[in-house]
Formats: C-alpha cells, structure tokens, sequence
C-alpha cells in the first residue's frame, strides 16, 4: 500500500507542474502580444526627439524652434521656396522675437475695439477733409512722387479737460494703417512716445503691441498741475516707433498738435491725424552696418553676427544692388581669417543674420582689428565695394566705443548700429 501511494505522488507532482507551466507560458504571450499591439501606435505619434545643431552649422541666432530654421549654406532657390511657403505672419528673423529679457514673448490678442474707437473712427470718415491744413497741404504738394505713395498711417485720440482736478487728459486710441518696418515678416512691433512741448516735462510712452499694422492702444494719460489758461501755448509730439530688441527702435513717423485755438471746455474732443514722415538723421551716402559682437575670455574667441543693413546706396542699372558682408580677421595688421556671408538680391535694406567664430591668437584683443566690407555682387564684373567699417582698440567714433565695451564686457553679445565710410 505504501508503494502504491508513493507512485501516485510521483506522478502527480509532474502533472501539476506541466498545467502550471502551460498556463505561465500562454499567459506570456499574450502579454507580449498585447504590448507590441500598444507600440504600433504610439510610435507613429510620438515626436521626434529635440536634435541640438552647432551654431557653426549656420542656424538662425536664438531659432525658436528648428523645423523653421535657416541654414547658412542653403543656396538661393531654397531659401526663396521657405519664403514662398512661409506665412506672412511668422517672423524670419528670430533675434527680434525675443524681449529685453531675452525670452519669446506670447502674441497677445488684439483687443476688441471700444465704442469710442468706433465713434471716433465714424467721426473721422465725416471729417476727413477737415483734417488736412493748409500748413499739411503746403508739405504734401512739396514732397517727391515716392513720398506721395508712401502712406504711414493715422493716428487716432481724444483730448479733455478736467476742471475738478485740474488735469489735462491724453486718451491714445489707435493707429491704422501702419507700414512694415521688418521686410521678412512685413508687420511691426509699434507703440507710441508723447511729449508736451516746449518744456518737455512730460514724457510717456505706450506699451509695444506685437506684429500688427493697426494696433489698439486705448491708454489714457492724465497731467495734474497744468492750468487751463496754458493749454492753448502746449504742442502735443506723438513719436510712433517700433520695437528692435538688438539696436535703436525704427521711427515709423510723427505727429504734431499745436493745441492754439483748441476748445476744451466742452467736454472731450476726437480727434485724428495722419502720421508725417521724420527727417531721421541717415548716413552719408553709403549705408549703415549692424553688428553683433561677443569676447569670449575663456576660449580666447570672438563671436561676430552679421545681423542688418540699410541705406545702402543703389550701385545696380536697375536701381538696387545685391550686397553681402565680407569680414576680415586682423592681428598686428596681418590678415588671419576671412568669411563671408550669403548675398541679398535687389535690396537697399538687407537682413542676414549670419554667425561667425574666430580663435583669437593672443590673449586680449590689444592688436586685434576686425573689417566689415560690404559689397555689391555682380557677375558681369568685379564686385563693387559699397563701404567698410573697422572694429578695433584704435578705431574711432562707435567703432571705438563698441570694441571697448566687449572688452569691458567678456561674454556679453554687444550689438550696435555703425556708419559705413568710403571703401
């Protein structure tokens, strides 16, 4: 009996484990099945991963992000496909879509226009003939057939005083109709500066109102402690410019109120006047230069970004030329190193946004000069120089001022705007 026991055992024990294991084994895979069914489609949503590109590559200075990127040796035809694909609305130059912070701002949206912008822009089309004076008429008769085309806008406001507080209150409604200063995304970044004039005590600006030709302000400025006795001897100076991160704001144009034979006394005015161009001091025939320039002390490199031109002199038969910027690296008056950027066809105005990274030889930038020539391609002939400028310890005027500050400055990118001089 105890032998038949012991062989029922021996049997048993196997039988169990085989279940046991058969079991294990299908539940395996399924589970296996199950998983590979749940990769197959989330490998075709997933994104791929962020790729990090050397700046020596040639992308864009600060890319927003890399699918919109330009590389520096794209050729022509490339570049005008990504211009033709691009939407007028996204900005190509990503050094000005960031703000003083350096970060990328959120678009905000344009707000709704208030009953008195509508009101006022009814009053306007009633008295649009009004708003020209004789003085206005006199200038506009004077100016040049490419003056009379170029149209920079009207400029929207009302003006009230309060007698309680005696306070002279400045409502800046909007402008229409403003003109692209950037070319590659044809939008602006406008705001307004106000000045009283003649004392100039008063002086307040509006908040910067991204990409857009007909921004809504609605800001209202209040002035205590001016009698009312004086309001006819003010002149109100509206300054509308638009927002550059890396040089001087552009000077869309201006507009002037002598506030003589103004009546405040019944209550608020609206008013509206078209914006006249300013006499905006330029170079002296032969353009100017934006650079960008960073020291850095610990590598022993000097970073140049090639950023814009503009006021380049018309070199072509047809009226515009094709420039590009030729930098020469220089030490103790010896040429070391030499790049170039890609050439901008048919522009007065060009936007280039190219990096470049020199090796310093010595420790410091004592004999160290830097040469900027900007030149006209052309290839009938040999390439025309439209001007030059030099970077370095003995330059003058902002070629001096701007090398000495990246050295006062190590890894700090310094950009400022130069005058170019005869080549």
């Amino acid at each position: 009996i105890e032998c038949t026991k012991y062989s029922r055992k021996q049997y048993e024990i196997p039988t169990v484990v085989g279940i046991f294991s058969a079991f294990g084994l299908v539940f395996s895979i399924s589970l296996f099945a199950w998983i590979c069914c749940q990769r197959k489609p989330s490998k075709s949503n997933k994104t791929p991963p962020y790729k990090f590109v050397h700046v020596l590559k040639g992308v864009d200075i600060y890319p927003e992000n890399l699918n919109s990127k330009k590389k520096f040796g794209d050729d022509d035809k490339s570049e005008a496909k990504n211009k033709s694909s691009m939407p007028k609305n996204s900005l190509h130059l990503d050094l000005e879509k960031r703000d003083l912070n350096g970060n990328f701002p959120k678009t905000p949206p344009k707000p709704q226009s208030s009953p008195d912008v509508e009101n006022l822009s009814k009053h306007f089309a009633e008295r649009k003939k009004d708003s020209v004076s004789p003085d206005s008429l006199k200038s506009i008769n004077s100016l040049s057939s490419e003056d009379k085309q170029e149209k920079l806008g009207i400029l929207f406001f009302s003006l009230e005083y309060n007698f309680e507080k005696k306070a002279f209150v400045v409502n800046i409604k909007e402008a229409c109709g403003l003109p692209a200063m950037d070319e590659q995304s044809m939008t602006s970044d406008p705001y307004i500066k106000m000045t009283i004039l003649p004392e100039k005590k008063h002086k307040v600006k509006t908040r910067v109102l991204r990409k857009t030709l007909d921004p809504v302000f609605d800001e209202t400025f209040t002035f205590y402690g001016i009698p009312y006795s004086q309001i006819q001897d003010l002149t109100l100076h509206f300054m509308i410019l638009s927002f550059d991160r890396f040089s001087r704001d552009d000077v869309i144009g201006e507009v002037l109120i002598p506030l003589t034979g103004i009546e405040l006394s019944e209550g608020r005015l609206l008013m509206d006047r078209e914006i006249i161009k300013r006499n905006v001091r330029k170079s002296s025939g032969h353009g100017e230069i934006l650079i960008s320039l960073c020291y850095q002390s610990a590598t022993n490199t000097l970073t140049v970004v090639v950023l814009k031109a503009r006021y380049l002199p018309k070199s072509d038969v047809s009226g515009l030329s094709d420039p590009y910027v030729k930098v020469n690296l220089y030490h103790a008056k010896k040429r070391i190193s030499k790049k170039k950027t890609h050439v901008k066809k048919c522009t007065p105005n060009a936007v280039f946004n190219e990096l470049f990274v020199f090796d310093i030889p010595c420790e410091g930038l004592d004999d160290i000069s830097i040469e900027f020539l900007v030149l006209d391609s052309d290839r009938g002939s040999r390439n025309e120089v439209i001007g030059q400028l030099t970077l370095g310890s003995s330059a003058e005027g902002t070629g001096g001022e701007h090398w000495k500050e990246i050295c006062e400055y190590p890894r700090r990118q310094i950009a400022k705007w130069h005058m170019l001089c005869d080549g």
